[in-house]
């Protein structure tokens, strides 16, 4: 495999700009083969073992709901509980849900999409958490949570579960 010459042309998500206020993105290589991921990503008794509780109802299928809890963030007005419905899906590929929260007085109405992409022996996981909006302070509040928890928290336990299976 040639490498790159410019990374930023590398098929795979468009790129949001860093300025995206509506956007989150995380880049994130693993060791492991897309099977491998994707498997960590669509099987309830793995997902369990790295994402919020009630992952374990997932199927992959169009248009199934199931609700996920965390802890309430009462000024981001998150309630902590998350509706979530599977949008589409390409195996080994692409899996895009709908995330809603189910008591805020404003929910929020987000679409979390993970791609999948071969790189050498291993597996370039993107995920893109759209649907913020830039005009509530809560919802900017909750991106920049996001933004941590996703790229450092959840990356982090997904790619222990990798290792574990």
């Amino acid at each position: 495999m040639t490498p790159d010459p410019d990374p930023g042309t590398r098929p795979g998500p468009t790129p949001v700009p860093e300025d995206d206020l509506t956007t989150i993105r995380v880049d994130q290589f693993f060791p492991h083969p897309p099977g491998k991921v994707w498997r960590a990503l669509t099987e309830p008794g793995l997902l369990a073992q790295w994402q919020m509780p009630g992952s374990e109802d997932f199927r992959l299928e169009v248009g199934h709901r199931y609700t996920l809890t965390a802890v309430p963030r009462p000024g981001t007005n998150f309630s902590g509980t998350v509706d979530v419905r599977v949008l589409a899906y390409e195996r080994e590929r692409m899996l895009s849900v709908r995330w809603a929260d189910a008591h805020a007085p404003r929910p929020a109405d987000w679409t979390i999409t993970w791609t999948l992409e071969q790189e050498g022996r291993g597996t370039r996981l993107f995920l893109v958490h759209e649907g913020f909006d830039p005009d509530d302070p809560a919802q900017m509040m909750a991106r920049k949570i996001m933004n941590g928890g996703w790229s450092s928290h959840v990356m982090r336990a997904l790619g222990n579960a990798l290792d574990r299976m």
